[in-house]
């Protein structure tokens, strides 16, 4: 009976560090990476979208969830019902190849409408076409080993706030503080709920930060 009550605990935290790392996991999924970018410039950088109301700046935003998070996600939905794969959560590699393409497709559409409108941030040309040099780096790392697209996606948006803030020479000490700290937490949760090896986290991780420095110094 002490034996059992001695174990109980340690059961109960294990557990709910583990429903907390996958509430994490859920709510810094890849996909809501780009709408959260998008909201970070709504909010500190207001001025690069002088010029439209309110309800459109509403429907950009809309936009770009609908494009680079609902889309993807449907056609994930799309082949777990066909039975192209076992369950939504893509835990093997060859399940990651077509959602990894339909992912690639959407964000080089970003890229382009980023690059050929010049009524949004500027900023969100190297974001987008970061974030697409990321997924063609996870899919072909995905022939090998099966990259963190969880470190990817956190590991870009934390590079992505440090170059806007020396892009508009501007110092974000508290958004950068911020992004660099759930990169760490969400790193730290895909570890918890052993989704990934340790490789694989940190060469997510990696990959993520250095295709938005190339796509910052080639774009820009």
């Amino acid at each position: 009976m002490n034996i059992e009550q001695s174990i109980s605990p340690i059961s109960i935290s294990r557990r709910l560090l583990n429903f907390i790392a996958k509430a994490v996991s859920y709510l810094f999924h890849p996909l809501f990476i780009p709408t959260y970018f998008f909201i970070y410039l709504m909010q500190y950088f207001s001025f690069e979208f002088a010029g439209i109301t309110e309800w459109q700046l509403k429907l950009r935003l809309f936009g770009v969830f609908w494009l680079t998070a609902f889309f993807p996600a449907f056609a994930v939905f799309l082949l777990w019902r066909l039975k192209f794969s076992e369950s939504i959560y893509l835990r093997t590699q060859k399940e990651r190849i077509v959602p990894y393409i339909v992912t690639m497709f959407f964000y080089w559409w970003m890229r382009y409408l980023s690059m050929n409108f010049s009524d949004q941030p500027a900023v969100l040309k190297f974001f987008f076409t970061g974030i697409f040099m990321a997924t063609v780096v996870g899919l072909i790392a995905n022939n090998s080993f099966k990259i963190s697209m969880h470190a990817m996606g956190v590991g870009g948006i934390a590079a992505a706030i440090v170059l806007t803030s020396f892009y508009y020479k501007v110092a974000n000490g508290v958004p950068v503080s911020i992004a660099i700290l759930f990169t760490g937490l969400v790193c730290t949760a895909r570890l918890v709920t052993a989704n990934h090896t340790t490789k694989e986290i940190y060469t997510g991780l990696f990959a993520g930060v250095i295709c938005q420095l190339i796509a910052y110094y080639t774009v820009m």
